[in-house]
């Protein structure tokens, strides 16, 4: 069956975006906009053989059931590497001082970044790299991925073949960023630094 309808979980500001793109490939798509935990359960009222949904960069939890009801896989627009599941994945590369961050596409699973991977990319972190840049940088590589699969994700119900990539290392989440981005007196020189380098606006003082 063709997909004739796409729930489309995303922010205000990309949501236009990806919708024209995905039009683009096939113009007689409905697109349904979901940007919040609300949204998505009014969209998921009506799924049919020819529903899909798309989640893109965004920390809404699709719950179990739904993706149960949908006849196909659903896709995650992951603004992080396999290496780094989870929520902030950005903070973290810049805290770990890592040198290389990525992107990643994959099915939605019960478990949040657990899916088969679709699609992924790596880039190089630049020394003077902060938050704002990384997650520019990533943003739009995101978007290239999303233009690079959209003609098949817009169009074609089969699924997405699956790349030989694992996900790997500790899934963090928003409490763990807390305590990251918090600085304390008794922290090191280097320790402040590498906070308010990963942190940026979420950095806090205790």
């Amino acid at each position: 069956m063709a997909i004739t309808r796409i729930i489309l979980l995303t922010g205000e500001t990309e949501s236009p975006i990806l919708s024209g793109v995905l039009l683009r490939y096939n113009q007689s798509l409905d697109i349904v906009i979901a940007h919040d935990q609300a949204d998505l359960t009014r969209a998921a009222n009506k799924i049919d053989g020819g529903t899909r949904l798309l989640s893109f960069c965004t920390s809404v939890i699709v719950p179990s059931s739904l993706l149960k009801d949908l006849p196909g896989p659903a896709y995650n627009f992951h603004p992080g590497p396999p290496e780094r599941p989870g929520r902030y994945p950005s903070v973290f590369a810049l805290f770990d001082e890592a040198i290389r961050f990525g992107i990643t596409v994959h099915e939605m699973a019960p478990s949040v970044d657990s899916g088969s991977i679709v699609d992924t990319e790596w880039f190089e972190i630049p020394k003077d790299c902060d938050l704002t840049k990384l997650e520019s940088q990533t943003l739009t590589r995101l978007i290239k991925a999303f233009h690079r699969l959209a003609p098949y994700l817009a169009a074609f119900s089969q699924p997405l073949p699956h790349l030989e990539v694992s996900w790997q290392g500790r899934k963090t989440g928003k409490s763990d960023c807390d305590v990251l981005c918090r600085i304390t007196p008794n922290m090191s020189a280097n320790d402040v630094r590498r906070r308010l380098r990963a942190c940026g606006t979420h950095i806090s003082m205790a």
